[in-house]
């Protein structure tokens, strides 16, 4: 009786831990987007450049990659670090 009490107390404590992982997921950071919504959250991102075309593209490309877009149309790289971490053979950042 006693392993089967143990038992039921670490399935609930996996099942409460997993519900908040889950919970954390959708206040945004990394697999915040999904694929189909990048060329949505791009778009908003490249707003504001005059190079629409480019941004876009390399936005597309690191939101299929990190499936995350920083907000706003500048900066806030840190709410995605595989986006800000991204760069070029270069050295220089590869996501806008």
């Amino acid at each position: 009786m006693a392993k089967l009490s143990f038992s039921l107390s670490a399935a609930l404590i996996l099942l409460v831990a997993m519900a908040f992982v889950i919970d954390t997921s959708q206040a945004g950071g990394e697999g915040s987007v999904k694929l189909q919504d990048c060329p949505e959250a791009c778009d908003v991102r490249c707003s504001a450049t005059s190079h629409k075309s480019a941004c876009t593209f390399f936005c597309n490309y690191c939101c299929k990659k990190c499936l995350c877009v920083p907000s706003g149309t500048y900066g806030h790289k840190d709410e995605c670090p595989c986006y800000r971490d991204m760069k070029t053979q270069e050295g220089k950042p590869k996501c806008p």
